[in-house]
């Protein structure tokens, strides 16, 4: 029994990445593809070689076991029911986030596994085990995420508007913001990375370091943008402009999208892999950790998931992110962008629980709002808040039934 167990843990495990990939990717991708810089095939390529690239080099070695600390682990008096557990809520998650990918939703991974994991806790240990504080912020995630994400977004596209496309000479205007706006990303992708970043990568530097770090990796990448700019100031025809300005941000765009996926890969393949862990230590090992380590070929088997989702069909939710809720162009991409990096970067540093799905979705509204809220689908935003709001009470409830079951099966 203990190894079909184990081979079950696996397999959902593998399911989990799988959904993950097929709902989460979009976070990266949704916006890059609506604007038309690449499409759907190249985005679906550059996605699966960056999230690889993030889950497999620089995923975690070693995850929480139970997501978000919202149940201690010393409260399951038996290992066998805490596997168990996770299992279903390994399910439990991955059926609602195959369900919402279906319907075209862009959900949370992390709160679908938040809310199996309440589910099959309060089954087994009754409601006391759950420490109700932390879904507390959880819940107010929900609208400080998405806000925040909303405002930097309006804000970024503002300026690229008022500065750039309505001034008197736009692609004069374009070609001094550019290499501004790429060195601003560059800060914000390196800061990311330097200061408490990829746990991989060990970069333990204070705040003063990271900060002159980056600003420093800006200040080059900028400058050479700048001189690229400046060798290449070939006349443009006066319809072309837009265009060629819409190219320019494009390009920027696709630069953080790469980025975010593989920061996505990096970051969420824990979500799949950390309560399998937690599942294959207690019915390996016979132990209780709040944290499992995660070998390599975990990580492996995370990243790989995630990339087949994708490939499959992650075509669902990046059209819904992308085309459906706001028409987007590069330079509205590139803001919401802007605004969903700005946001998870400082939000993840300050400790605040946070929804990379909400940021990007609040960011590409805040893009739409800048132009009206006639330019805003408000239909599909609210199918998408539904969704947000059903995604915890759908999955504990989901995870609480296969608990049961598998204790059943299992004898338990």
């Amino acid at each position: 029994m203990t190894v079909f167990l184990l081979i079950f843990a696996v397999a959902a495990g593998f399911y989990m990445a799988w959904n993950i990939g097929a709902n989460d990717c979009a976070n990266a991708m949704g916006t890059v593809v609506g604007s038309g810089s690449v499409s759907l095939r190249k985005a679906i390529i550059l996605a699966a070689i960056f999230e690889f690239a993030g889950a497999f080099l620089v995923g975690s070695s070693v995850a929480d076991t139970i997501k978000g600390n919202i149940v201690p682990v010393e409260s399951f008096a038996s290992i066998q029911l805490f596997s168990l557990g996770m299992l279903a809520a390994l399910l439990a998650a991955s059926l609602w986030l195959n369900v919402a990918t279906a319907m075209g939703q862009p959900v949370s991974t992390t709160h679908a596994i938040i809310g199996a994991v309440v589910g099959f806790a309060v089954l087994a240990n009754g409601p006391g085990c759950v420490r109700w504080s932390q879904m507390g912020g959880i819940a107010a995630s929900w609208v400080i995420s998405p806000v925040v994400g909303a405002l930097l977004a309006y804000l970024a596209y503002a300026c690229v508007r008022r500065f750039v496309l309505n001034s008197r000479h736009p692609v004069f205007m374009a070609r001094r913001a550019v290499p501004v706006a790429a060195g601003l990303v560059i800060f914000i992708m390196t800061m990311s990375v330097v200061f408490r970043g990829l746990p991989k990568l060990r970069l333990d530097m204070s705040l003063p370091q990271a900060l002159l770090t980056s600003a420093a990796v800006a200040f080059v990448a900028g400058g050479a943008i700048w001189l690229n700019v400046r060798a290449n100031r070939r006349h443009v025809l006066l319809k072309h402009r837009y265009a060629v300005i819409e190219s320019w941000f494009g390009r920027l765009q696709l630069v953080t999208a790469c980025y975010m996926a593989f920061a996505h890969g990096a970051n969420d393949v824990a979500n799949a892999i950390g309560p399998l862990a937690g599942a294959i230590e207690g019915l390996h090992k016979g132990t209780l950790t709040a944290k499992a380590p995660i070998p390599p070929w975990l990580l492996a088997l995370g990243g790989l998931g995630i990339v087949m989702g994708l490939a499959t069909y992650g075509y669902k939710v990046i059209e819904s992110i992308g085309k459906r809720i706001t028409e987007i162009t590069p330079t509205r991409g590139f803001s919401a962008e802007l605004g969903t990096a700005t946001t998870v970067l400082v939000c993840s540093k300050l400790g605040l629980p946070i929804s990379t799905t909400f940021v990007i979705v609040g960011a590409v509204m805040g893009v739409g709002m800048a132009r009206g809220f006639a330019a805003l689908d408000l239909r599909v935003i609210r199918k998408i808040f539904a969704s947000w709001l059903v995604t915890i009470p759908i999955s504990a409830v989901l995870s609480a039934i296969l608990f049961q079951l598998l204790r059943v099966i299992a004898g338990r």
